[in-house]
């Protein structure tokens, strides 16, 4: 049964009363939680955790599980409703956490930032090759979240007024050659490639060990500019890290490495980079509920970059902004924030600069899709409106016809598929819904993404709920039902 991994000290007869209301508003079953928590175990490397149901009801008598549990359970808990709910929320405990690797409020200052990143990169590959998590990271939000990263936006102090003995930087030559940095900003390029096509599952920890090399170097002394440019790519690297961390579930993760990121483009001097990681940022604040972070994380991005970011990258936070704005319920402004990203999308490459390689994702296919996607979170919010489902539909179509042209972006096509489908489901068309569904099942086969399968499951359950009669849809469940299990096999 694995009680050594699963299960703590009893805490007497006192009944988890948080754990249980949240437990019954999920409307899982003790056995559907132990499957689930099983499953994100093995993601995560933590192979020795086995729970059942006799488990989960020890935690609601009142049982406070060892870590990696309590992590787990919140990270399930807070996908199940779209919101953050903490460990804390949930009547758990969490165990101590070193100031160091917790917690958002970091110093802003290069030799702390490299310190930093170089302790939780390690600490993220040396627990995953054990087998367990170790200590539970919790997330931020609010305030806790959004004033830290405003800090961003505060002048750094010049070289010569910083700390003295700063590693980072001297006015030595560098130790590092020409075509030696251009080969990491490269491996950079190619990874961020496999994250697109693949999925954030497959080479997750080589991107976390590359940072780590990254960080090696930034301990060495190197001359300004190198510096600069190390700084650079571990914000690249940390923002990737992050990405490909909430690609697969792993939420606190992901924002840690988000938070770092951004601390590393501030050294590095590159403000469109750190409006990019704070546009990731807000992406992560929407999939967990909280539209108002994110749309406060946005503006943020805005208003440090509006006079050096390019027209692409600026029309991606205008899309973003969107996304808040309909997951607000704000109809008015979201249409404005989509007409905004489609008027500056217009400009994009216009002044022939060369762009960097991190905004050369948001292409007309991605704009298209973040549009749709805001007109279809607007229909929910408005209780399933057809007008704004009829609004999405011909703006994402036109998203599946470019990505299914693309063989690089297929994650991003079977988001869109179901997106798609989603779109039909609001329109009260199951058998159209079916049909791209089963499309995106048979591209999400050849991508790692837990935030795939999330959607996949989250829209075949919303379609057998609704139209379970229609035999597409009947169709459609077993064969997701069939390939999530071979999936969980094979992890």
């Amino acid at each position: 049964m694995g009680g050594s991994g699963a299960g703590g000290t009893a805490t007497g007869k006192r009944t988890n009363g948080q754990l249980d209301s949240w437990f019954l508003r999920s409307g899982w079953s003790k056995g559907e939680l132990a499957r689930q928590v099983n499953r994100r175990a093995r993601q995560l490397g933590a192979h020795h955790i086995s729970t059942d149901t006799s488990r989960v009801r020890r935690w609601l008598d009142g049982e406070q599980p060892r870590e990696p549990i309590p992590r787990i359970l919140s990270e399930l808990f807070s996908e199940r409703f779209g919101a953050v709910v903490g460990i804390e929320d949930l009547g758990l405990r969490t165990a101590h956490r070193s100031p160091s690797v917790s917690g958002v409020d970091l110093p802003w200052a290069g030799p702390q930032t490299v310190a930093l990143i170089s302790e939780f990169s390690r600490s993220d590959l040396m627990l995953a090759r054990r087998g367990f998590l170790g200590s539970s990271l919790a997330l931020a939000a609010g305030p806790a979240l959004v004033e830290p990263m405003q800090r961003w936006l505060v002048p750094a102090p010049p070289p010569e007024q910083r700390e003295p003995g700063r590693p980072v930087a001297s006015h030595r030559p560098s130790r590092l050659s020409e075509p030696e940095l251009e080969l990491l900003e490269s491996t950079t390029a190619m990874f961020r490639k496999w994250d697109a096509q693949c999925g954030g599952g497959l080479r997750r920890k080589a991107v976390v060990g590359q940072l780590h090399e990254v960080t090696d170097l930034l301990q060495e002394s190197q001359s300004e500019a190198t510096a600069r440019r190390l700084f650079r790519c571990a914000a690249e690297l940390s923002e990737l890290a992050g990405w490909m961390s909430y690609d697969v579930g792993l939420q606190p993760n992901a924002q840690k490495y988000f938070v770092l990121a951004l601390h590393a483009a501030k050294e590095a001097g590159d403000k469109p980079l750190g409006s990019y990681i704070l546009s990731s940022m807000s992406r992560q604040m929407i999939h967990l509920g909280r539209p108002d972070d994110a749309l406060e994380l946005v503006h943020l991005a805005q208003y440090g970059s509006r006079e050096c970011a390019t027209a692409r990258t600026q029309a991606m936070l205008y899309a973003m902004e969107a996304r808040a704005y309909a997951n607000m319920g704000q109809p008015s402004k979201c249409r404005r924030a989509v007409r905004m990203a489609e008027d500056t999308f217009s400009d994009a490459g216009a002044d022939g600069e060369p762009e960097p390689d991190w905004i050369r994702f948001f292409t007309e296919a991605e704009l298209n899709g973040e549009n749709a996607h805001s007109y279809r979170d607007l229909a929910y919010v408005a209780g399933r409106s057809p007008t704004y489902a009829s609004l999405a539909e011909p703006v994402m179509r036109r998203a599946v016809d470019l990505f299914g042209k693309d063989d690089v972006h297929q994650r991003s096509y079977a988001l869109n598929l179901i997106g798609m489908a989603t779109v039909h489901l609001l329109k009260r068309e199951p058998e159209q819904s079916a049909v791209l569904a089963q499309q995106a099942l048979r591209v999400a086969g050849r991508v790692r993404s837990e935030r795939v399968s999330n959607r996949l499951r989250k829209t075949v359950d919303i379609a057998a709920r609704d139209f379970g009669d229609v035999a597409g849809i009947a169709d459609l469940t077993e064969l997701l039902t069939t390939q999530l299990s071979e999936s969980a096999e094979a992890v």
